[in-house]
C-alpha cells in the first residue's frame, strides 16, 4: 500500500473511531458493532483490516505509542531545559481539562480496566505508561537526580493519573487547576 492510499485512510478511521470510543465508552462496553456503526464502513471492510476487537485495540495503542512519541520528540526539540521539558508534560494535562473531567486519562482508564480481565492486553496498554516513564526519567536524570530519576518518574506519572482519577470522579475542573498549579510548583522547584 502506498503512503496515503485509500485503503491506509480506512485503516486509520477505523484506529481512530475505535480509539474515541474505547476512551469514552471502556474497551468492554465497546461491541465490534459499534465500532462498525461509527466508523460508517460494512462489516466486511474492517474485517479486512482487523479480525477481532482486540486486533484493532492493539492498532490503538500502537497509534497511541506512535503520536505520544511524536509529542515527547517535540517537546524534547522545543525545550532544552529539562524542567521546561517537564511543565510542557504537565501542561498535556491542562490542554485536556474537559476530557479528563469527562472521561478520566485515556492510558490510565485503560490500563485499569484491562488489567482487571485482560491482563494479556494489558501488558501491551502498559507501554503507552513505560514510554512516559522512560522520558521522564531522563528529564530528571539531566536535573542531576540521577540517584532517585526513576523514583520521581513515578511519582509524577502517579500524580498526574491521580489527578485524572479524582477531577474525573468529582467532574472538578477546579480541582485539576489546582493540582496542576501543586506540580508545576514543585517542578520549578527542583
Amino acid at each position: 500500500m502506498s503512503l496515503g492510499s485509500k485503503g491506509e485512510k480506512t485503516r486509520a478511521d477505523i484506529i481512530s473511531c475505535a480509539k474515541q470510543l474505547f476512551y469514552q465508552r471502556g474497551y468492554e462496553a465497546t461491541s465490534f458493532s459499534d465500532i462498525v456503526d461509527a466508523t460508517g464502513l460494512y462489516r466486511g471492510n474492517i474485517y479486512h483490516y482487523f479480525k477481532t476487537k482486540d486486533d484493532i485495540l492493539k492498532a490503538v495503542i500502537t497509534q497511541h505509542l506512535s503520536d505520544f512519541s511524536a509529542l515527547l520528540s517535540q517537546w524534547d526539540s522545543q525545550h532544552a531545559d529539562p524542567k521546561s521539558s517537564l511543565l510542557a508534560f504537565v501542561s498535556m494535562i491542562t490542554g485536556r481539562q474537559r476530557e479528563l473531567v469527562e472521561y478520566g486519562c485515556p492510558i490510565g482508564t485503560l490500563n485499569t480496566e484491562l488489567g482487571k480481565d485482560r491482563r494479556d492486553l494489558q501488558l501491551a496498554a502498559r507501554e503507552l505508561f513505560e514510554l512516559f516513564r522512560d522520558w521522564l526519567r531522563a528529564r530528571f536524570t539531566e536535573l542531576g537526580r540521577v540517584a532517585d530519576a526513576d523514583e520521581l518518574a513515578l511519582h509524577l506519572l502517579g500524580r498526574a493519573q491521580g489527578i485524572a482519577v479524582i477531577a474525573h470522579v468529582y467532574q472538578d475542573t477546579a480541582l485539576l487547576q489546582r493540582e496542576i498549579q501543586q506540580l508545576d510548583n514543585w517542578i520549578s522547584q527542583l
